[in-house]
């Protein structure tokens, strides 16, 4: 029996990841776990957790990013063998969202290769699906949350920063990344278009296949 898929759905906020990664792992099921970060029940995701809902609580952004990476080593091992006991893992935000929102801070010293330093050794997705809304540019969008990074002045820093991260970081007409236009589509069309995506990485049973890393 080959390994499993890692599969991971990431994008700005608003834009679906949430719906999508649970859609999907449901599809895949029993043969999928859904995996979200931050992992706020660990106790480094309980500290980001009070991190993002509490706007008085500051720590300096260079050990915020240091605490978001922890936070996904903290699962690494559980990841890498759930894969290995053939089940497929869907991840709703990962390695990418660190960089992106830690680089579209400005701060001096921390670039994209910063960023992705603690993240090194990681394992990397069998297929990264970016979900990209363009009306996410108007001005007047709202719905957003209460928490850190969920306004659009930031979340269009963020988006540079991804496209950013993954010109410098994803191998040129690569498989292993997808855009997914999400732009005035039904959750529905959005769902079909991804299991489109996702089809030919689960056809390939090729047993032992080699992981790749960050």
């Amino acid at each position: 029996m080959g390994r499993g898929r890692l599969i991971l759905i990431e994008g700005l906020d608003r834009t679906g990841k949430t719906t999508q990664t649970s859609i999907l792992t449901d599809r895949l099921k029993p043969n999928a776990q859904l995996i979200k970060f931050p992992d706020r029940s660990t106790t480094i995701g309980k500290l980001i957790n009070q991190y993002l809902t509490d706007k008085n609580f500051n720590l300096p952004n260079q050990s915020v990013h240091l605490l978001f990476s922890a936070n996904r080593w903290e699962v690494a091992e559980n990841i890498k063998e759930t894969l290995l006991n053939g089940t497929n893992v869907i991840l709703d935000r990962y390695v990418y969202s660190g960089i992106a929102y830690s680089a579209a801070k400005d701060v001096d010293g921390m670039d994209l290769q910063w960023c992705l330093n603690p993240d090194k050794g990681l394992l990397k997705p069998d297929l990264t699906l970016f979900l990209t809304n363009e009306s996410n540019d108007d001005a007047e969008r709202d719905g957003f949350g209460e928490e850190r990074y969920e306004n659009v002045q930031f979340q269009k820093k963020v988006k540079k920063q991804f496209y950013a991260a993954f010109t410098e970081f994803e191998t040129p007409n690569s498989n292993t990344l997808k855009l997914v236009d999400v732009t005035n589509k039904s959750i529905e069309e959005v769902s079909e278009e991804i299991w489109k995506l996702v089809q030919p990485i689960l056809s390939n049973k090729e047993e032992n296949q080699e992981f790749s890393f960050f």
